[in-house]
């Protein structure tokens, strides 16, 4: 697998696995019916954000992952991150790779902790994941996400110094 800046020319592979997570509504806070343009807008970012795509050897997009300032101006030398991997290729690493390499690219660029405002707190792989790469826990905001199945559920706000 290869980790690479996504280009334009990734968008089309993207929004393909993107389009169906922000539409099943369990994991984004994302309008479910968020358009292609809107999508591309929020996910391929402008520096100093960054976006990434794994690849396998033959150039599939596997998944992607995007790095920003987590707020502006006195507060951006915190990162933030979101990342998606294709439905189709779950349970191969690619998650636990885009993590591992957004970590070491923020830390390179500077940045002295990355933060993850909203993750679903019944997401428990996503939620196991960051904490397996050291990310904790420091609050839960309760029933500030409508899960489609599950209902009212907490979004967990996660932290990890680098």
């Amino acid at each position: 697998m290869l980790i690479r800046e996504a280009t334009a020319a990734d968008w089309p592979a993207i929004w393909e696995f993107f389009r169906t997570i922000v539409a099943a509504g369990e994991t984004y806070t994302y309008p479910r019916d968020l358009d292609e343009e809107g999508g591309r807008e929020i996910w391929m970012l402008r520096p100093p954000g960054r976006t990434f795509v794994a690849v396998d050897e033959d150039g599939t997009v596997l998944g992607s992952a995007k790095m920003n300032p987590n707020q502006l101006g006195a507060g951006s030398h915190i990162a933030g991150a979101s990342f998606m991997v294709d439905p189709r290729r779950a349970g191969r690493g690619v998650g636990r790779a885009l993590g591992e390499h957004v970590l070491e690219r923020a830390r390179a660029e500077g940045y002295r902790a990355m933060q993850f405002n909203a993750v679903v707190e019944v997401n428990t792989g996503a939620v196991a994941l960051w904490r397996s790469l050291g990310f904790t826990i420091l609050a839960t905001v309760p029933e500030a996400f409508r899960h489609p199945d599950k209902g009212f559920v907490g979004l967990h706000i996660m932290y990890r110094e680098l």
